[in-house]
């Protein structure tokens, strides 16, 4: 256990998380699909990154954007994005806990990424806290409480959606800490070693 604040997504080449469009009906957005159909096709190094990553997350910390377009009907069932693991939701309104979709899993925090961040590490009891979501962690990395960024970079140009690392608050030096190739992507993970 690392105790570690880590943003892990898949990114194309130009630098989007998602294409255009992305909704509960296509999560993704349109032609998105092809950012996650590595999971579906994952060689040994793609399962033993894979494998590392949740083994090591005791929380998920996203955004309610992320929440609402994969909750509801085969969403994310009675989970969230790494099974059972307990997942804190930074949003500015939290739904009616009666409309929670597994409400043992989701918390709602609203005053903050700080909080929000201190919420996820105290439910992660000393494992890392995965960042997914593009907003979330550029709050994260703007407020300097992101220590990692894991990128599966996959050999596309979607040319639209939306981008990983928008709304910086100035320039963020990173330091490489490994790079693992498979056939359909590159796993890129970096240290963040400026902290705004």
């Amino acid at each position: 256990m690392t105790d570690k604040v880590i943003s892990g997504m898949s990114m194309s080449l130009d630098g989007f998380i998602t294409a255009p469009d992305d909704t509960r009906a296509n999560p993704l957005g349109v032609g998105g699909e092809r950012l996650h159909r590595w999971v579906q096709e994952m060689d040994g190094t793609d399962a033993k990154v894979l494998a590392e990553m949740a083994d090591g997350v005791g929380a998920v910390l996203m955004g309610r954007h992320s929440y609402d377009v994969c909750e509801g009907e085969g969403g994310w069932g009675d989970g969230g994005p790494v099974g059972k693991v307990p997942c804190v939701v930074l949003t500015h309104h939290a739904p009616d806990p009666a409309d929670v979709v597994a409400p043992d899993v989701f918390t709602f925090v609203t005053d903050g990424i700080e909080s929000a961040v201190a919420r996820a590490k105290q439910t992660a009891a000393g494992g890392d806290v995965g960042v997914h979501g593009a907003s979330v962690a550029q709050h994260a990395l703007n407020a300097g409480l992101l220590d990692e960024v894991h990128i599966m970079l996959v050999p596309v140009l979607l040319g639209a959606g939306k981008r990983l690392f928008d709304h910086l608050g100035g320039p963020v030096e990173l330091r490489r800490l490994w790079t693992r190739e498979s056939p359909d992507i590159t796993h890129l993970r970096f240290e963040v070693l400026t902290k705004h």
